[in-house]
C-alpha cells in the first residue's frame, strides 16, 4: 500500500488563502502552477497515454513544474505571518511533500483524491437513511455491497452482481445461477454482461 496525498487539497488551502487576502502576491502564481500540474495529466486523459506514457511525461514537465512549487512555497512561508491562512496553507504542503509528489514514482496514481471521495458520496448522503434498515447484520451486508459494487464499477464493465454474500436469506442466494461475488472483474464470480455491438 502507498500513501500518497491530494493536490486537490493543497491546492484548496492555498486558494482559500487568496480569497480571504486578494492581495497577497505569493499565493496566486502558486495557484497557477498548481493548475499547470493538474493540466499535465488532463493532457495525458485527452491523448489517452498509457500508464506508461504517463509517466515519462510527468518526469518531463510535471517535476519541473514541482521544484518550481516548491520554491515558491518555501519563499512564501518566510515571508507570510505565522498565523495567516498563507503560512498555514504552505505548512501543509511541506509537510506532505513526499506523499503529495510520491505520483512520480507511482504512474498509476491520480493528483487527487476526488475519484475516490466521489464514489463514496452516494453512501455519505444515504448514511441516515440506513440507520433504520432493521439490524446491524444489515448494516454491515450493506457497507461491503457497497464496497464491492465500487470495484466492479471501477473495472469499466458493467457488471451482474449476485447478492449471496450480502443477503444469504433472500431466495436469490440459493440460486444456481449466481455465484459468489468477486470484486474484481475477470474473477469467475464477476458476469460480464454484453455491450451494444460488442462480445463479452
Amino acid at each position: 500500500m502507498v500513501h500518497a496525498a491530494c493536490w486537490s487539497h493543497a491546492r484548496r488551502q492555498f486558494f482559500e488563502a487568496v480569497q480571504l487576502n486578494p492581495r497577497v502576491p505569493v499565493a496566486t502564481p502558486i495557484v497557477a502552477q498548481m493548475d499547470e500540474l493538474f493540466a499535465v495529466d488532463a493532457e495525458a486523459r485527452r491523448k489517452t497515454l498509457t500508464t506508461a506514457a504517463r509517466h515519462i511525461r510527468r518526469q518531463e514537465t510535471a517535476r519541473p513544474l514541482l521544484d518550481d512549487i516548491r520554491s515558491k512555497i518555501e519563499a512564501a512561508q518566510s515571508a507570510a505571518l505565522p498565523s495567516s491562512a498563507l503560512s498555514k496553507a504552505c505548512q501543509y504542503a511541506l509537510a506532505l511533500w513526499k506523499k503529495l509528489t510520491r505520483f512520480l514514482e507511482y504512474p498509476e496514481l491520480e493528483l487527487s483524491t476526488n475519484l475516490a471521495e466521489n464514489s463514496m458520496r452516494p453512501v455519505a448522503l444515504g448514511r441516515k437513511n440506513w440507520l433504520y434498515i432493521g439490524s446491524h447484520k444489515r448494516d454491515r451486508r450493506l457497507r461491503r455491497f457497497s464496497r464491492s459494487w465500487k470495484a466492479a464499477v471501477g473495472c469499466k464493465y458493467r457488471c451482474a452482481i449476485t447478492f449471496p454474500r450480502f443477503s444469504p436469506g433472500l431466495p436469490i442466494s440459493r440460486s444456481g445461477v449466481f455465484q459468489t461475488l468477486l470484486p474484481l472483474c475477470g474473477s469467475p464470480g464477476i458476469h460480464r454482461l454484453k455491450r451494444p455491438g460488442h462480445s463479452a
